[in-house]
């Protein structure tokens, strides 16, 4: 992948993340430390600079207390507005 493009699925996905992780009021470091992860890697992920691993996923919404579905719902969802 060309490292100037970021796959629009995955910016979503980022930005779904990255507002379960705030409406927790958590630190990126604490949802690290809960979801098994470095902060770097949590951070990769909520800029949409790395792909997560569907295990990661299935942590991370066990965090937000969400089916993992319902992330990637949410991304799509949030993909299908911006397509409007």
């Amino acid at each position: 992948m060309d490292s100037t493009h970021i796959d629009p699925l995955l910016s979503a996905l980022a930005s779904v993340l990255r507002k379960h992780r705030r409406a927790l009021n958590i630190s990126q470091e604490e949802l690290a430390y809960r979801a098994g992860r470095s902060m770097r890697y949590v951070s990769l992920l909520e800029t949409g600079k790395h792909q997560p691993t569907l295990d990661t996923l299935r942590r991370m919404s066990s965090v937000f207390d969400v089916p993992l579905s319902q992330l990637i719902l949410e991304a799509e969802k949030d993909l299908q507005g911006k397509d409007m």
